[in-house]
């Protein structure tokens, strides 16, 4: 998408509003790769989706700087919580304030730890889910998630065109490409969901979990 098209985008969409854009702002200028916080159009879609869902709980895998934690809970009703996982100890200093510094902070429990082993501890079932972590476990991260997951219930993955490198051939010996390539065969492959790739910024794959119903 060309720059021209995306700032017309931009200005017919909600506002991405001043926390948010101070925390992006501060994303960039902290730390390293910034650019891999959602953003505002991608922030305002994952809002809107919950908005859609209507989710309970919901389970992120990778926080990064909080952006798009803070974004899911501003779409949950009341006594809804996104519970996000950040393997990266060294990142909690700059996160957790500006999750606890948010209007939602409420509806978010941060946790450093890694998702796919601690997650199931929760014993909570999840009607939604966003993996936007390592991406070399992105397969991983998605079979822990499927078994957390309500029958029906949705995953979304990002990065799933990963910045054109999965057009690659002969396929890239990068192993965080490799695993977006496995993953995306993977759930080609899945009978146990429905799937879509929407060409959003890096690729953003939404995924249904099938439900006796649909059988």
């Amino acid at each position: 998408m060309n720059s021209d098209l995306e700032d017309y985008i931009l200005s017919h969409i909600d506002a991405e509003g001043d926390y948010l854009y101070r925390l992006y702002r501060a994303t960039n200028i902290h730390l390293l790769r910034g650019r891999m916080a959602s953003g505002h159009l991608q922030g305002r879609l994952l809002k809107m989706l919950v908005r859609m869902i209507r989710p309970k709980n919901i389970l992120e895998v990778g926080t990064f700087s909080g952006y798009s934690a803070i974004c899911m809970a501003e779409g949950l009703e009341e006594g809804g919580k996104v519970y996000t996982y950040e393997v990266n100890d060294e990142m909690e200093d700059f996160t957790r304030p500006w999750i606890e510094g948010s209007a939602v902070a409420d509806k978010i429990e941060f946790i450093i730890g890694d998702a796919i082993v601690e997650a199931p501890k929760l014993g909570i079932e999840f009607d939604m889910a966003f993996i936007d972590g390592d991406k070399r476990t992105y397969l991983e991260t998605y079979e822990m998630v499927l078994r957390l997951l309500r029958p029906g219930g949705f995953i979304l993955a990002d990065n799933t065109l990963w910045d054109g490198h999965v057009l690659e051939i002969p396929r890239s010996a990068d192993r965080q490409t490799q695993g977006i390539e496995d993953f995306n065969d993977y759930v080609a492959r899945d009978e146990r969901v429905e799937k879509v790739i929407l060409p959003l910024r890096d690729g953003l794959s939404l995924i249904r979990k099938c439900s006796s119903a649909d059988s």
